[in-house]
């Protein structure tokens, strides 16, 4: 059996996609776990059994917890034996995969761009050394856990397919954690999120003052455009909150258009956007790393071009 899992439904969907190919080439079974609804969805995107988790109280639906999903899933594991568990790489994945590793003393591979089946036998594919390298990996104990970031496989959907749906009810309250959630608080929801972004304007570490994020913004929203953001800008100077942060460690993105605008372009901020159809670079150094990576550079100072530049697309 091939598992899925992932909170966030269109990652579930990508990565069931993909697994039905693996699935049907190998003769396994798919199967996939839902937390909170949209278990016919998870059929039509590739599932042959859909594991339900349900509260015995349906009043009640708590946010779901690192310690829940890892006990709900290492329940499923010690009853049904898959030998491959494939995980959404969101925030929660990427804590409950190597914790459900760990206790099964089996490996983690995290971040995989690409799988496959050689007789039962899970072959990945993974960036390392901070993106610079694509190594293949495979696994010598079962089950086979690996970790998939958003947007690396196309969602391919058949209404007319069947699935068998098995509902699970539980307290969804771990037992024996040590975790106490003293008080949740909600983000605020951006209008686009960064990895549904077509076109995206980021701001790197030329960028000299916060209040001249102006700059950035005034472009973004003549072209349609999400805003995004180096490291230094979200976890060092915080002018921007993690939402924008692109790349290794922040948020990998796919847009059709890419404009770095003061980035320097280094190597965890390429992995992030290596994906991008087309990225287009405002640097003033012209030996920045970024201009190794762009379609098309424009070396200068940005406070000269950006307004430029905004005053040529609003006039067209």
């Amino acid at each position: 059996m091939i598992l899925i899992f992932s909170e966030d439904n269109e990652i579930a969907f990508e990565i069931l996609s993909k697994a039905r190919e693996l699935a049907e080439s190998s003769g396994s079974e798919l199967a996939s776990i839902s937390f909170g609804g949209g278990e016919n969805a998870h059929v039509a995107f590739g599932a042959s059994r859909v594991f339900s988790i349900q509260p015995r109280d349906s009043s009640i639906m708590p946010s779901l917890q690192a310690d829940t999903a890892v006990e709900v899933i290492s329940g499923l594991i010690d009853q049904y034996r898959p030998e491959t568990l494939l995980i959404g790489s969101t925030k929660l994945g990427r804590e409950v995969a190597p914790r459900i590793a760990q206790q099964l003393g089996v490996g983690c591979a995290t971040d995989c761009i690409d799988f496959s089946l050689d007789r039962e036998q899970l072959i990945v594919k993974r960036f390392v050394l901070g993106g610079r390298f694509i190594s293949t990996q495979k696994f010598l104990r079962k089950p086979q856990i690996a970790t998939v970031p958003p947007k690396k496989f196309e969602k391919k959907i058949n209404g007319s397919r069947k699935g068998e749906i098995i509902i699970i009810k539980t307290s969804l309250k771990p037992s024996g954690t040590g975790v106490q959630v003293v008080e949740t608080k909600k983000k605020a929801a951006q209008e686009l999120k960064i990895e549904d972004a077509n076109i995206i304007v980021s701001a790197g570490r030329g960028i000299k003052k916060k209040e001249d994020l102006r700059l950035i913004e005034e472009l973004a929203q003549v072209t349609g455009s999400a805003v995004g953001c180096s490291r230094s800008i979200a976890a060092d100077l915080k002018w921007l909150s993690e939402e924008h942060w692109i790349g290794l460690s922040g948020h990998k993105v796919k847009p059709k258009l890419y404009i770095a605008i003061g980035i320097s372009g280094q190597v965890q901020h390429i992995a992030g956007i290596r994906d991008s159809r087309t990225i287009v670079a405002i640097n003033n150094d012209p030996n920045a790393p970024i201009f190794k990576a762009c379609d098309y550079g424009m070396v200068g100072d940005l406070y000269d071009i950006v307004p430029k530049l905004v005053a040529i697309l609003k006039k067209s």
